[in-house]
């Protein structure tokens, strides 16, 4: 029980450090076209990172908790145990902690991922894996969520180019520091909706760990994850309420607190951004969230959004993107789930030398 309440505590600290790791997606802009300031962004994106829990609850909207389901059964729970988990979350706390303290934009989605995924196969084998097809569905989306968002983007941003061509310049750059609120908001659901629940996946698995471990022993009825049978015939998990508001809480706690060296990578280094690309970008990022949830995808947010700014910046020219920085991000993406997934099996073995053995 001790090691469970471990494993859930880091859990929600590395939603925390989520929060505010990713906080510059859903602000990144908004602030850098100085719609509002920092503090003031922060509170916005926390807000509506937590007016999601409603959503899901309720089903409103095309909300549910089809991207924690997918998380919960990436690897099958009766081969691992809670020291699997465990190792997974140090490593992904690490690699998030790293990455921040450099300004690197990169995925706590999938440092989390590859931290679980590597710790279970350390474990137990390539065989660990229960739906190999979410993992390369995961790895495939490393590179189509931000291509889907620079799509989305570019075409939204000649739209608006094309409708307003005539509109005082002046004018319309009012219009849009007020739709860029609306706009921010709708990406900060979005974040919300597919970060949060990750970590209520990782927080499920290990219930359902403790419940296979606990043989003979009685569950307490705020550790039992139930199951429920859906109209499409398929098995899903029915995650407990303090869960769901947990994670929701910590996320959009650490929402709260910044991440401001990422915020100044994204607003100022891919590209510079005005409020009708602000507006542009970041309804596209929320697009490609919220299709990518509604099919249990588990994508990045970051990588969402990095694509639909740079997405914005090709309207104006190729050069108006500085590839530079684009490409060190690319290789900061590609190399998170394999890093994460290698240190997550390192820990793991020392928590084994130590503890298990």
């Amino acid at each position: 029980m001790t090691l469970l309440i471990i494993v859930i505590i880091l859990a929600l600290v590395f939603d925390y450090i989520n929060g505010f790791h990713d906080a510059a997606n859903s602000i990144a802009t908004v602030v850098s076209t100085k719609v509002l300031t920092p503090l003031q962004a922060v509170a916005w994106a926390a807000f509506f990172n937590a007016v999601v829990l409603v959503l899901c609850k309720n089903h409103w909207l095309g909300f549910e908790l089809k991207v924690a389901d997918s998380i919960a059964k990436i690897v099958k729970t009766d081969a691992i145990d809670l020291y699997v988990i465990l190792a997974g979350l140090l490593a992904a706390v690490t690699w998030n902690l790293l990455t921040w303290w450099f300004g690197i934009p990169s995925s706590s989605s999938h440092t989390l991922l590859g931290g679980f995924a590597g710790a279970a196969v350390a474990k137990a084998g390539f065989g660990v894996l229960a739906d190999v097809s979410k993992i390369y569905t995961t790895i495939a989306f490393i590179f189509l969520a931000p291509l889907i968002g620079m799509v989305i983007s570019y075409f939204i941003s000649l739209l608006i180019i094309n409708v307003c061509k005539k509109v005082n310049p002046h004018k319309a750059d009012r219009w849009f520091k007020k739709l860029q609120l609306v706009s921010s908001a709708a990406f900060s659901l979005g974040h919300g909706s597919n970060d949060a629940q990750k970590v209520m996946g990782i927080i499920a698995a290990a219930l359902l760990v403790y419940a296979n471990n606990a043989v003979g022993a009685e569950i307490p009825h705020w550790a039992q994850v139930g199951k429920e049978v859906g109209a499409n015939g398929k098995s899903h998990l029915i995650i407990p309420d303090w869960v769901q508001l947990g994670c929701f809480a910590a996320i959009a706690l650490g929402t709260l607190s910044g991440g401001w060296k990422i915020i100044k990578t994204m607003g100022t280094r891919i590209t510079k951004v005005t409020p009708l690309e602000g507006v542009a970008a970041e309804s596209a990022g929320a697009i490609t969230l919220y299709l990518t949830q509604a099919f249990g995808i588990p994508v990045s947010t970051t990588h969402t959004i990095t694509g639909s700014i740079i997405g914005v910046g090709l309207t104006k020219r190729v050069s108006a993107v500085r590839w530079g920085v684009t490409i060190n991000l690319l290789w900061a993406w590609i190399l998170t789930i394999p890093v994460s997934a290698v240190l997550a099996a390192l820990v793991f073995y020392v928590l084994r030398f130590i503890f298990i053995n």
